[in-house]
């Protein structure tokens, strides 16, 4: 008997390799929601950082208390000399205005027998204004009654300051 001839094995079927693309995909938009949440999270969860906390203490604006004009002779070196200087006080707040306000009288006083023991010669250099300007702040600070608290002027800008 003839054989019959032999069944042709069937062929190994290979599998169908399938596009990975969509499952990369997948992951690449899960690790971005992922990172995501967790960085907002980590965000509302810190204290407030020291640039949160300055927006919401803004720096009070400065307060000034403007002086009238003063005219004083100045100690004698060879000629009589005269100051005529305005200027202006800074303050910590408008408590001080008041209480500074309150007891102008001898403010202007300290103020005039300050300015007028100075010497020209001495005062018409930037240092000598310097100098004189924390001799102001030193004065307007002395407190006005024995005991009590003093003023808190922190600082001097002349806005006129003529010798003659």
């Amino acid at each position: 008997m003839a054989k019959a001839p032999p069944k042709p094995e069937p062929k190994a079927q290979v599998p169908a390799v399938k596009s990975k693309k969509p499952l990369f995909l997948i992951l690449g938009v899960a690790v971005l929601v992922l990172g995501g949440a967790g960085t907002a999270g980590w965000y509302f969860i810190q204290p407030q950082s020291a640039h949160s906390r300055a927006n919401a203490e803004l720096p009070k604006p400065p307060v000034f208390i403007n002086m009238e004009p003063f005219t004083v002779n100045l100690q004698s070196e060879d000629s009589d000399k005269f100051l005529q200087t305005a200027f202006t006080l800074q303050v910590k707040d408008d408590a001080q205005v008041e209480l500074i306000k309150l007891h102008m009288p001898q403010v202007r006083s300290r103020l005039l027998m300050l300015l007028s023991s100075q010497k020209a010669a001495e005062i018409l250099t930037p240092e000598g204004k310097n100098k004189l300007a924390r001799e102001i702040i030193a004065q307007a600070n002395k407190p006005f009654e024995p005991k009590a608290a003093s003023q808190s002027v922190t600082g001097v800008f002349f806005t006129s300051f003529v010798i003659q």
